[in-house]
């Protein structure tokens, strides 16, 4: 009977001390967070939702580096060369290459600009930006501005998008509070 125990003891021991490092494994795969620190230092500088970054990361390059889409956005946060070369004339930046986008600092930091001048643009709807983010703001406008609902989105891409980004917004809020600031 001691030794059943003991053998009982020692199995919670070696749950305890692997539990963390299985958590951080599925969190890898499941929900991954990379660059907080970035995210972080962008979301107090832009006034964006540090998790709201982090979902649009997640929704657009899963935080895998050097993504290219067919439509040629570039980076963490998929963005379109032409979209950087105007939030770098905007921002007062003064010696963008495109080759910068694949730096996670310079990329994140566009991403969350473009992010912020979106939520200005539609009265802090995130829905409506996030489907301007991916649609472009002339879709949104045509879908209702600020006024739009995700469920209003003719494009079923474009709704599934938003559902997902704000989905994944909640998660990250919840699984990452410590490492996104909250």
């Amino acid at each position: 009977m001691l030794a059943l125990a003991a053998l009982v003891a020692l199995a919670g021991l070696a749950v305890a001390l692997i539990s963390p490092h299985v958590d951080k494994a599925v969190n890898e795969v499941t929900l991954p967070l990379r660059h907080d620190d970035i995210i972080r230092q962008q979301a107090r500088d832009k006034r964006v939702d540090s998790a709201l970054i982090a979902a649009v990361i997640y929704a657009e390059s899963r935080f895998v580096p050097g993504r290219t889409s067919r439509s040629g956005a570039v980076g963490l946060m998929q963005i379109t060369p032409a979209t950087a070369r105007d939030i770098a004339r905007r921002s007062g930046g003064t010696a963008f290459v495109v080759e910068d986008l694949d730096t996670p600092q310079v990329n994140i930091a566009y991403g969350a600009w473009y992010l912020r001048e979106l939520l200005d643009r539609y009265d802090g709807d995130v829905a409506a930006a996030l489907a301007a983010y991916t649609a472009g703001p002339g879709n949104a406008d045509r879908w209702g501005g600020s006024r739009l609902r995700s469920q209003d989105i003719p494009f079923p891409e474009t709704r599934a998008y938003v559902r997902k980004v704000l989905d994944t917004r909640e998660r990250y809020r919840r699984r990452y509070a410590d490492e996104l600031g909250y």
